[in-house]
Parts: structure tokens; C-alpha cells; sequence
């Protein structure tokens, strides 16, 4: 949440859109403010014994695991609809690429990480008002310097390398990733899927041992109140044993 607020503040000095596309920093914030709370419920319930911020904390973080499994499911089931909906919201991103720094920085190391450009193709470039062909200024239809090949010599390229990329009539076309960053993401992910079962393992294993040991736990914080309250007959005849041996004159228990 300190990372978030210090990302936001840092945001906002150098903003100049009023509407933001994609703000990691409040991300940050919203899920270190959940984390906050749900982890102070569990704290709470666990240093007073109560049974009531207990069962909160438990069925939260139960409701938390079955949130991001269902999410998975549901984006493997509708990976198209998922895939559009991103690549739409990459082109609103796109129309606001020089005016937002964050999705500026996130696109380009998107682009350069995973040789790719724009969303769906590069293509996609044009809904930028400086890159579309109809615009007067030395962008007009070509890409960012980012969508340009590299090679080992040259990692920084030449930032005209991709002038005229979106020119339908110009050929050839110029030295740039064609592929959209949406398919280059998502065959990095299947080549490299043992690393995203042991990322998921690693995230979902610990809320569901969480969920386990918090029910034990309130399981034993139920009956050791039971016995204070109202001893049970298994108690009574076992506090009677010990009582017995000490003390040969005791009355019956009833």
C-alpha cells in the first residue's frame, strides 16, 4: 500500500490526462488496503479468541481463492471474449499513448520484452492521433521506436525506423515486430507454462492452507469455550479421575 501511495503521488505530478487508462499505483492501493484489513480481522480474531472476526477472516480469504479460481476458469473458457476485451482496451490505451506515462512505460517494455506491437497487430497504432497516417506531424503513419526490430548491435534502434509502417501502400514494410502484443503474451505463457503452475502454486497454496488452519483454529477456540461454559460429560468424568486420586472423600459428581 506504501508503494502504491508513493507511485500515485509520483503519478500525479507528471499526469496530464485526467481520465487514466491503467494506474498500477492504485491497483497497489486497493489490494494493500484489502490485505490490510482482511490480515487485521485475522490478527484481531486470533489474539482475542474470537470466534465471529475468525469466521470473517476464514470465509474472506475462502471467498478470495474461489474469486481467482473461478476467474481462471472462466478466462480459459472464454479466452476469445477475453482476448477482445483486452485488445479493446489496449487500443483505448493506444489513443492516449503519449499523455499517460504509466501505460507509455508498460507498452513499451511490452513491446521490447515480447517483440510485439500494438494489441491485436500493429495496426492498431493508427487510432493514435500522431501516428495516424491523416496527421501532419513526422509520426504520421508510422510506429514507436519500440516496435522496431533490435538486434544484439543495435538494441537501441533508430526511433524513425518504424516511419510509414502503416502505410498500406508503402513497400516494403519497414523493419517492425507484426505480430500483437495480446498473442505474443499468450504464447510466452504457454511456452513457458511450468513457471505459471509454480507461480499459481505458489499463490493459491498458501490462501488455501490459510483457510484450513483458521477452521481448525476456530474449531479449538470453540471447544475449549465449551468446556468453561458447560463442561461435558467427557470433561466432568476426567476432572473427577485426577480429583479422586488426591482426594478420597470427594462427594459423587452428578
Amino acid at each position: 500500500m506504501g508503494i502504491g501511495i508513493y507511485a500515485e503521488v509520483e503519478r500525479q505530478q507528471y499526469k496530464t490526462l485526467e481520465g487514466v487508462f491503467l494506474a498500477p499505483s492504485i491497483i497497489l492501493i486497493l489490494l494493500g488496503i484489502i490485505l490490510f484489513v482482511v490480515s487485521f480481522i485475522g490478527v484481531l480474531g486470533s489474539l482475542r479468541d474470537n470466534i465471529t472476526l475468525l469466521n470473517v477472516f476464514m470465509y474472506t480469504l475462502a471467498v478470495c481463492l474461489l474469486l481467482e479460481l473461478v476467474g481462471a476458469i472462466l478466462g480459459l473458457v472464454f479466452r476469445k471474449q477475453a482476448e477482445t476485451l483486452l485488445n479493446k482496451n489496449i487500443r483505448k490505451g493506444i489513443v492516449n499513448y503519449y499523455d499517460d506515462l504509466d501505460f507509455k512505460n508498460i507498452m513499451d517494455y511490452v513491446q521490447k520484452r515480447f517483440k510485439c506491437c500494438g494489441g491485436e497487430e500493429f495496426q492498431d497504432w493508427k487510432v493514435n492521433m500522431y501516428h495516424n497516417c491523416s496527421a501532419p506531424g513526422p509520426l504520421a503513419c508510422g510506429v514507436p521506436y519500440t516496435c522496431c526490430v533490435t538486434t544484439t548491435a543495435n538494441e537501441v534502434p533508430n526511433t524513425m525506423c518504424g516511419y510509414k509502417a502503416l502505410d498500406d501502400k508503402h513497400q516494403p514494410l519497414p523493419e517492425i515486430y507484426r505480430r500483437g502484443c495480446t498473442n505474443a503474451f499468450i504464447y510466452w505463457l504457454l511456452d513457458n507454462y511450468k513457471i505459471m503452475v509454480i507461480l499459481l502454486f505458489l499463490i493459491l497454496v498458501p490462501q488455501f492452507f490459510g483457510v484450513i488452519v483458521t477452521r481448525i483454529y476456530i474449531t479449538r477456540v470453540d471447544d475449549l469455550s465449551n468446556e468453561y461454559v458447560q463442561p461435558t460429560e467427557e470433561v466432568v468424568l476426567r476432572q473427577k479421575g485426577r480429583l479422586d486420586k488426591w482426594f478420597k472423600c470427594m462427594p459423587e459428581w452428578d
